[in-house]
């Protein structure tokens, strides 16, 4: 069923340059047109951004926030003439929600990232749609972007799925105690074995990952976590593991940021495979997540 608005024209999703393969996905799943901003940027680093001439009363703007400090004004350009153009009510589907690390000031005069952009955020979307975001004290979508409408989806289902049509008798490895939370939800969606590492910091750019007992010798190991930024705790992790002589070892993870070198690092630790979902663009991407939105989106529209 297509979600309507009251006067039962259809919402409309539009998409970024960048995002325009996963937005016109979500549409198909969703049953809703997909139309795209086009953005041209000028040699100062400003950006002219074109929207559809008329737009429906809900509009739905699908853009996933890695790297987001041009992507966030670029945003609220897009929302200001959304408004303008005739929309009532603005979905944000940002499958990577940045900025939701620093929930509060570790030293004097920080800024408290999370709550500015979540206001930011706010003063231009009515609805929220995310996928695993990296919460600590703050425990609820809602307290850290207060929208109307704040929903945080798990991609654990569909990693869980992927993981079992591709890989033989798996064995999870989380590498830090944050990390617990995704391996055990996916581990118990099939039953896989699952353990957790423990971390120790040493430096911005030095950790080391001490295993727990367990029988790694000849399985297939699969290290799962939420995010891969730097990568340096993920290759830390495989690199502890090669003297217990795996089978194979295995990245899984939500989001695919992979900043730098991290694949190299990776590889050079000795990871084989790694596998991401959609939700942030990468070479690695091979789980979709417009099926596990599609259904929470149409809920978001229908209640709008």
């Amino acid at each position: 069923m297509t979600p309507v608005t009251g006067n039962r024209e259809p919402a409309l999703v539009l998409g970024f340059p960048e995002y325009r393969v996963q937005a016109r996905a979500l549409a198909r799943a969703a049953g809703l047109r997909c139309e795209d901003i086009h953005i041209h940027r000028f040699p100062d680093g400003e950006s002219r951004l074109t929207l559809p001439a008329a737009l429906p009363p809900q509009v739905v703007l699908c853009r996933s926030l890695d790297r987001p400090n041009e992507k966030l004004v670029e945003l609220m350009l897009a929302a200001g003439a959304a408004r303008e153009l005739g929309a009532a009510r603005l979905t944000l589907v940002a499958p990577y929600l940045c900025y939701m690390r620093q929930d509060t000031a570790f030293h004097p005069g920080e800024a408290v990232s999370q709550g500015i952009i979540g206001r930011f955020l706010a003063q231009y979307f009515t609805a929220l749609l995310t996928v695993d975001p990296h919460l600590h004290r703050v425990h609820r979508l809602e307290q850290a972007v207060p929208v109307e409408t704040a929903v945080a989806l798990s991609a654990t289902a569909p990693m869980a799925a992927y993981l079992a049509r591709h890989a033989e008798d798996p064995f999870l490895l989380g590498p830090d105690a944050e990390s617990e939370q995704w391996v055990a939800a996916i581990a118990r969606e099939h039953g896989f074995d699952y353990a957790v590492a423990k971390k120790e910091r040493l430096g911005d750019r030095d950790v080391r990952v001490h295993l727990p007992e367990a029988g790694f010798r000849g399985r297939h190991v699969v290290l799962v976590d939420d995010v891969a930024s730097t990568g340096h705790t993920l290759a830390a992790a495989a690199a502890a593991l090669a003297p217990q002589e795996p089978a194979s070892v295995t990245v899984l993870v939500a989001h695919a940021l992979f900043a730098g070198d991290a694949l190299v690092q990776l590889e050079r630790a000795g990871v084989q495979h790694i596998w991401s979902t959609d939700s942030i663009p990468h070479q690695s991407n091979c789980i979709p997540l417009a099926g596990l939105m599609a259904a929470p989106l149409g809920q978001i529209l229908r209640d709008g």
